[in-house]
């Protein structure tokens, strides 16, 4: 009797196609992995593309802290329409000529969204709102209102700007964009920002992740092509790209794996997460500083 492989312990990163939620994309990994252990760090929207990373067995621990990370998009806004959902894949609700939209204008109004600023979330995102997400309230046709939260827009660069007509005749502008951005900001919330602040209204039309810290598309793997061949990244390797790298010896090791609050080098002091690496490059924890001691976040070794 042949015995079945042990399933893969690591990071996947999966090059998301648009249609696909999230989960549609962590159901098809555990049947490609073979085991029901499969998380994801950080949702994708359905119509979204691009970079979605996954964590196979005791990968899934790190997840919590990759979600955190900086993201990257590509993506492609409509100004002269807005949405019941923020970008193509709900129901015009206006629509208004923004062919007088100049580049002054623009320039101006990406600016006003760029840095340090208070969003909005769209209703259709999935945030808690009193404990129920918000989409729930908003299938169900509940007026409610989202609290603006801090997000911080690295990044926001305007690449081209095509004149089009809409659907229903109307002149609008598509203006390809990047983004590079803090863990919860929301690029259809910056497409219905921009839109609302020249008058015209906004929604976002294709967006495509490139990044997620530091995994990049370019190292990214279509479901097909993961069926093919599953490419994981080790634990460890994953670890070493994400966070900041604290080498101990043997005694330290063995401490740190006891429970024991190790002393942390000031270096580290303010950093977050902290990959902890013991001799010979073995993973052992992610830790993070606290009154100048490691308090462990999750244990590897």
């Amino acid at each position: 009797m042949t015995r079945k492989p042990p399933p893969p312990d690591g990071l996947v990163i999966v090059d998301k196609p648009s249609g696909f939620t999230s989960h549609d994309v962590v159901a098809k990994m555990r049947g490609i992995a073979g085991t029901r252990r499969v998380g994801h760090a950080g949702t994708l929207d359905p119509m979204a593309t691009g970079v979605l990373v996954l964590g196979v067995e005791r990968a899934t621990k790190l997840l919590g802290h990759l979600a955190l990370t900086e993201k990257e998009y590509l993506g492609t806004v409509r100004l002269g329409q807005d949405t019941v959902t923020d970008d193509a894949e709900g129901e015009i609700t206006s629509s208004t000529d923004a062919s007088r939209v100049t580049r002054e204008g623009l320039d101006a109004g990406i600016a006003a969204l760029t840095g340090a600023i208070m969003q909005v979330p769209s209703k259709v995102s999935a945030i808690k709102i009193d404990g129920v997400r918000s989409y729930k309230r908003a299938r169900e046709g509940e007026e409610f209102e989202i609290p603006a939260r801090p997000v911080t827009v690295s990044s926001f660069t305007l690449h081209d700007v095509r004149d089009a007509v809409a659907e229903d005749g109307t002149p609008v502008l598509d203006l390809v964009v990047s983004v590079v951005c803090s863990s919860g900001t929301y690029i259809r919330a910056l497409a219905r920002d921009l839109g609302a602040g020249l008058g015209v209204g906004g929604h976002l039309t294709a967006l495509r992740r490139t990044r997620v810290g530091p995994y990049r598309l370019d190292g990214a793997r279509t479901l097909d092509q993961l069926q093919q061949e599953l490419t994981v990244m080790p634990v460890a390797e994953a670890a070493a790209a994400a966070f900041p790298r604290w080498d101990v010896d043997g005694r330290r090791a063995r401490l740190l794996l006891n429970g024991v609050r190790l002393e942390m080098p000031e270096e580290y002091a303010g950093r977050g997460s902290v990959a902890v690496f013991g001799p010979e490059g073995t993973f052992l924890a992610l830790v993070e500083e606290q009154k100048g001691k490691a308090k462990s976040l999750a244990v590897f070794g």
